[in-house]
């Protein structure tokens, strides 16, 4: 087990990560607001769980980990009511859409993926308990949570509520950053048709806020070692559900570590659809991108960075991947049955270098960038390797398992070789024997010209550029 450290967004610093069970690290990530495809800026956050996910395990963790559907909010209930569904109708679909999304960006399977609609007793719960200590008041019906009786709130966000009037409060789930009000916990029913639940704190819905404190409590039956989500939900949301949880349970730690991802732009600018920028996974894989690609993209920027997704932007992540697979299928090529082994254990002392290098960023606070430094070296000395001949069987084995070593984070490489090349495949060759040529290396870009040969495929020169075809 290596150690890790985090840049802790309560405390703003970096700081050793210290769960009580390191065999059972409890995760919690702020999910989907399921009434639509997600955009690519909300994949980015889910693909932080993923990276966070797989480099907990790589690095000798036990993960349990939660990701919620929130399948009840304002925007849902005014959709549903719109398309006269009922919410689970309504929400059933664009769930389902959510996850052929996480499926398709090859992101691991989670433990537990809570609705919302699933934990109203907990919610429930939790407001009786915050009653008891005087943090809930109720005005029209509905009840909301004092934020200057809780007096740690802000401590996330450094929001300074020392300003705010007593009584100002919100009743809508979602608004502005910095405008402080108190919260609401549970809404009484304002729309005809609105979704409602018959309970001892009268007829109504929770609050937004309200659904993952109670998601948590459900799972966990406590607070977790790491909470993650996007830096648009450090404030209010996050600061909410401090409140809550703390305010009810205030004898236990709700979380240990906050992390929070940074938001995506495209083409410099922030996502908008008046700006033509809004893109779902759908819109991406229409316009013929690969989905490879876009994960590769979207989980090579560290994590509290920016990150500008443009055409450029994938198409150097799209080269970057066909120089690791065209590396790898050289390396696969003399052993074509080898089958990566998750417990191979690395002798050569360079590999064992670039293994360690690569988990030494990944464990200062998920380095992703520095961790690619070590692959692209790597990938160097592969390709020197292979133009020297190859003719030792163990060092090609190595290569092998530690690009196999390096996939479980990235998860885009494939290792079964094959001798048929597919279109996309031949392409990618024929556009590395081009890079090849630009930069003289004229050993690969005739060792390409030969592959393809062998499996058939004839180039030709035009005066429209390089064309292929099959004999």
């Amino acid at each position: 087990m290596i150690e890790v450290h985090f840049h802790n967004s309560l405390t703003g610093k970096k700081e050793k990560f210290s769960p009580a069970d390191p065999k059972h690290v409890t995760v919690y990530s702020c999910g989907p607001t399921v009434y639509n495809y997600a955009h690519i800026g909300n994949l980015r956050a889910f693909l932080f769980v993923d990276l966070l996910r797989r480099s907990l395990k790589l690095l000798g963790y036990g993960v349990d980990m939660t990701m919620n559907i929130t399948d009840i909010d304002d925007k849902i209930i005014r959709d549903s009511i719109a398309s006269k569904k009922s919410v689970q109708e309504f929400t059933s679909p664009w769930t389902a859409a959510f996850f052929e999304d996480l499926k398709t960006l090859s992101a691991e399977t989670l433990e537990h993926y809570p609705r919302a609609t699933d934990s109203i007793e907990e919610m429930v719960d939790i407001v009786h308990k915050l009653k008891e200590k005087g943090f809930v008041y109720e005005k029209d019906d509905s009840l909301y949570f004092s934020i200057q009786k809780f007096r740690d709130y802000g401590k996330l966000s450094k929001i300074d509520v020392s300003g705010m009037q007593t009584g100002t409060r919100y009743d809508t789930d979602e608004y502005e950053k910095e405008d402080v009000r108190d919260f609401v916990l549970w809404k009484a029913p304002k729309l005809e048709g609105e979704t409602s639940w018959e309970t001892s704190l009268g007829t109504g819905r929770p609050g937004w806020h309200l659904e993952c404190s109670a998601m948590i409590r459900k799972v966990y039956k406590a607070g977790v070692d790491i909470h993650t989500g996007g830096v648009d939900l450090l404030f209010p949301h996050h600061e909410n559900e401090i409140a809550q949880s703390e305010g009810a349970f205030p004898e236990e730690t709700f979380v240990g570590i906050w992390l929070h991802s940074e938001h995506l732009l495209v083409d410099g600018q922030k996502m908008s659809k008046s700006k033509g920028n809004f893109y779902t996974l759908r819109d991406l894989i229409g316009q013929g991108l690969d989905p490879k690609a876009v994960r590769f993209l979207l989980l090579s920027s560290h994590y509290r960075t920016k990150l500008n997704f443009s055409t450029d932007r994938i198409g150097e992540a799209s080269s970057n991947i066909r120089k690791l697979q065209n590396c790898l299928d050289r390396l696969l090529e003399a052993s074509p049955t080898l089958k990566p082994d998750p417990e191979f254990l690395f002798q050569d002392a360079s590999v064992l270098t670039w293994k360690k290098e690569f988990e030494e960023a990944l464990a200062d606070d998920l380095n992703v960038a520095k961790a690619l430094a070590t692959v692209f070296e790597s990938v160097k000395a592969a390709n020197s390797f292979l133009e020297a001949g190859a003719s030792d069987s163990s060092q090609r084995t190595e290569f092998i398992h530690l690009f196999s070593f390096y996939d479980r984070i990235f998860g885009i490489l494939n290792f079964e070789y094959s001798k048929n090349l597919i279109d996309s495949e031949i392409e990618s060759l024929i556009a590395e024997r081009q890079d090849a040529r630009k930069n003289r290396n004229f050993a690969r870009s005739d060792e390409i010209r030969d592959l393809l040969s062998a499996q058939g495929i004839l180039i030709e020169d035009t005066k429209d550029g390089i064309r292929w075809r099959r004999k």
